[in-house]
């Protein structure tokens, strides 16, 4: 029996098991880990389309936190309330059914993470099918291809991409952390919020959130929304790995635990797990 309890500390302390859903970590579950390095046990799919919304392609890559779900589908839904004419918000990848490494993604590996592709309009203003991943410039305009309009071109939608921002921004449960975009399309949102006379809490909540990453492509072509971890998932095992910001519920400050103690504890739940599996099933 010692010997086992060894075996296992070793393989705790030794192989970093202790970050990732075990038998040994029973409490550990959700959005397990850094948004680059981790996985989730209890994803939830986003519907193939819904009010407001479709996806860009039914992969299998649907899967998420579910606030990631909800949130998503409530503010697609918000503005197409308010924007009732023109296409729906076109959704690309959020994570597998377990979460991990998923083709084509850095992260996107614990249900924190969605591609949400730019609302579009023609050059005119008329709101036309996103063409897909097109590259939008400082002016606003991308390249359409063969799907977009008669002109070649198709045009940032800038008051419903603001209509979405706040939406996201807005949500009581969603806890947005990160939009990040390219730098020249955020000021245009910002510019047009400041314009329409938005409330000025809200934008400068926009401000922060809305990043052109420094670490991977610059997002001129879709919006990546990531949620940050609540302070209940914080203690079953999500690591935000970013700002904490002042309006989200705060996690919990962890104070030093005597080595003493971590070892008893530790110990406690090896037995506990020994005794349970003696027990016949």
């Amino acid at each position: 029996m010692v010997t086992r309890i060894w075996a296992a500390v070793a393989c705790l302390f030794a192989t970093g098991c202790i970050g990732a859903p075990t038998p040994l970590a029973p409490t550990i579950h959700g959005s397990v880990g850094l948004p680059h390095h981790g996985v989730i046990t209890d994803a939830i799919a986003l519907a193939p389309k819904g009010a407001g919304y479709q996806l860009l392609r039914n992969n299998g890559v649907r899967w998420g936190n579910p606030r990631l779900v909800r949130g998503i589908a409530q503010a697609a839904a918000d503005v197409a309330r308010q924007r009732p004419v023109g296409p729906p918000l076109v959704v690309g990848d959020l994570s597998a059914r377990f979460g991990g490494a998923a083709s084509g993604h850095r992260s996107h590996r614990t249900g924190r993470d969605a591609d949400l592709l730019y609302f579009v309009t023609t050059p005119e203003g008329v709101s036309t099918q996103s063409p897909g991943f097109v590259h939008f410039g400082p002016d606003g305009l991308a390249p359409a291809g063969a799907r977009g309009a008669s002109s070649g071109f198709v045009r940032l939608d800038v008051e419903r991409e603001w209509l979405l921002v706040k939406a996201l921004i807005s949500s009581p449960e969603a806890n947005v952390q990160w939009l990040f975009c390219a730098k020249w399309i955020e000021a245009m949102i910002i510019e047009y919020a400041f314009a329409r006379g938005e409330d000025p809490e809200l934008v400068w909540r926009a401000e922060n959130v809305l990043l052109q990453p420094t670490d991977s492509a610059n997002h001129d072509d879709h919006l990546h929304l990531r949620i940050a971890c609540t302070p209940d998932e914080s203690v079953a095992g999500c690591i935000g790995g970013g700002p904490s910001w002042p309006w989200l519920p705060k996690s919990p400050k962890l104070g030093p635990v005597a080595d003493e103690d971590l070892f008893q504890g530790l110990v406690g739940d090896l037995m506990s797990l020994s005794s349970n599996r003696s027990e016949p099933r």
